[in-house]
């Protein structure tokens, strides 16, 4: 409906174009929004404010000369204006009824549109360091970033949905290191688990499976392992220190053919499960994108010589830096260690690059909170190599803290106290979780609350809109079996009849769906849907407890269940795009 306001005031200001009232080369940006008191309208426009000042005039007389050329319309009852030169526009009931009709033809493409014109764009989510299970944290960017790029499809994008998997790097070497402790475990080393190791159980398992595999051929005495490594923390010394210093013993004791072994037996065994999670939780990829294949066809090295090429890097301490601090980053980034080594923020960088020569128009990262400091040296990378950082936008999720019985439950990944997100999906389940992580704006604290999320209440958002998606269904099969039926051809021609309050409120937050899908979508912001389902809801069920739908005037009835089904069909669209269900029976 904004969109046809749109027009016909994109037509009024041609005719004022062509007789001279505006000038004939003025380009006009036309917005048109709901009001927020449907006494002063259903939508409103500030066009006459915007172009009073072009046109030399007072707004409220341009406002004037506006609706005096806009062209008749079957969907407007009437125009006013309203203080300083605001146009209001009220909608004629047919306006609604159109909606509803749309709702019912168009099916699961209703409030789908092709504003994106399949535009390319990347949405890279989640990209959790495959160290250990997906945890609730996880779960929320893995939610929220599914929902993001599932809006920005309806809208008419093409989405490249990517996962960016970090297989290289200190962090795996960390993870190697551990299970090889683990292992040793198993052989009957009696040793002190560092702590800066991964220590979770399922560390145990992947040693478990190593000693499955080799018995105690890959055993290396204790001694031998700890010969030259500097003490750990408990023993007074840096448990950096002293964890790399591990990571080099099992390096130069295993070899470099069974060292990866190792490390690749941990990577698949905890990728396999991040994969089974995001498929189990309704969340997909179109590409699992591998760090070390950007250091294998020399992508890092190539990023590298570009940085050098621009002129803002430089040699200190024997390692490479980016200058940074020259695009108003807080300090210098190193780019290569004194050892030759490449960091962390290399592949970053040749990874964005990577992304930008694909061809994407856009490309999003979802990140946690906590990366909130590296955006800017990204862009900062990517504005040295002469690409457009403006083509990057990165969204920031806060951590989702969960609470049992009102107790705050702690999490720690390094020491393995974490409640994973499958444990969260087999306590609450999909729908519940998927729900309520993209509740609020990503970038808010979130507060997940267990007790609520499992409960069968109109006070768990997710339950009170599936139940208005069930209770249509209900209704439908209480027809059956009154031997009624319901003609949608018939009930579209007595929309007329639907003159109850309860009916005009559900007609119009039913057209609302498609703004609300466009709105979600443009800003990334899933719970503008949320909410306008839960107001959906609420609307459906008011007018279920105060009216009856399977009425004898068979008119009513067709008119009634048509409302109806279009406001099912709605909530069964809005769920699909947030990965929830819509059960026909609760």
């Amino acid at each position: 409906m904004k969109h046809q306001l749109s027009q016909l005031l994109a037509r009024a200001v041609d005719q004022l174009r062509s007789d001279g009232t505006l000038p004939a080369d003025l380009e006009v940006d036309i917005a048109v929004e709901r009001t927020r008191d449907r006494q002063h309208g259903d939508y409103a426009s500030n066009l006459a404010l915007v172009l009073a000042k072009t046109a030399r005039t007072n707004p409220r007389e341009l406002a004037h000369k506006l609706m005096q050329a806009l062209p008749p319309s079957e969907t407007v009852a009437r125009v006013e204006i309203a203080g300083p030169g605001f146009i209001n526009f009220f909608l004629a009931a047919s306006a609604w009824h159109r909606a509803v009709m749309q709702a019912l033809q168009q099916g699961k493409h209703y409030g789908r549109s092709d504003l994106g014109r399949q535009r390319p764009l990347q949405v890279e989510f989640v990209s959790a360091n495959p160290t250990g299970p997906l945890h609730v944290g996880h779960g929320r960017g893995a939610a929220y970033g599914a929902t993001v790029a599932d809006l920005l499809e309806a809208v008419g994008y093409r989405v490249h949905r990517e996962y960016y998997v970090n297989d290289a790097g200190r962090q795996m070497d960390i993870l190697a290191t551990s299970i090889y402790l683990r292992y040793l475990e198993l052989c009957g080393e009696d040793l002190s688990f560092p702590a800066n190791g991964y220590q979770g159980d399922y560390v145990w398992d992947i040693g478990a499976t190593l000693h499955r595999k080799y018995g105690d051929a890959l055993r290396q005495p204790l001694t031998e392992l700890l010969r030259g490594v500097p003490a750990d923390e408990a023993q007074g010394g840096d448990k950096e220190k002293h964890i790399d210093g591990l990571i080099q013993r099992c390096r130069q004791l295993l070899g470099e053919e069974r060292y990866r072994e190792v490390f690749d037996l941990g990577l698949e065994s905890i990728l396999d499960n991040i994969r089974r999670d995001l498929e189990e939780f309704g969340v997909h990829y179109d590409e699992w994108f591998s760090e070390r294949s950007l250091v294998d066809d020399g992508s890092v090295e190539r990023a590298i010589e570009r940085l050098k090429a621009s002129g803002h890097t430089y040699v200190k301490d024997g390692a490479l830096w980016f200058r940074s601090t020259d695009y108003g980053d807080e300090k210098d980034r190193v780019l290569v260690r004194d050892n030759g080594q490449t960091t962390y923020f290399s592949s970053d960088i040749a990874y964005h690059m990577n992304k930008l020569e694909r061809g994407y128009e856009r490309v999003i990262d979802i990140w946690g909170a906590d990366h909130h400091g590296y955006v800017p040296r990204v862009k900062a990378a990517l504005q040295a190599l002469g690409d457009d950082a403006d083509r990057l936008d990165v969204l920031l999720v806060q951590f989702a803290i969960l609470y049992r019985g009102g107790k705050r439950l702690q999490m720690s990944t390094r020491s393995g106290e974490f409640v994973t997100l499958r444990e969260l999906r087999r306590e609450v389940g999909n729908d519940a979780a998927r729900f309520f992580y993209v509740m609020r704006k990503c970038e808010q604290h979130m507060d997940f609350d267990l007790d609520l999320a499992k409960s069968r209440s109109n006070e768990n958002p997710v339950y009170y809109i599936q139940y208005a998606h069930a209770r249509v269904a209900s209704v439908m099969r209480q027809m059956e079996e009154k031997g009624l039926q319901w003609d949608r051809d018939h009930g579209e021609r007595q929309l007329h009849l639907l003159e109850e309050a309860h009916e005009d409120a559900l007609m119009v937050s039913i057209s609302r769906y498609p703004e609300v899908v466009e709105a979600a979508a443009v800003h990334h912001e899933p719970h503008l849907l949320v909410h306008y389902l839960r107001d959906l809801a609420n609307e459906f069920h008011t007018y279920y407890n105060a009216h009856q739908f399977l009425v004898d005037d068979q008119a009513l009835r067709d008119a009634r269940l048509n409302l109806i089904q279009a406001a099912r069909q709605v909530i069964a669209n809005g769920l699909e795009l947030l990965g929830v269900s819509a059960p026909d029976s609760m």
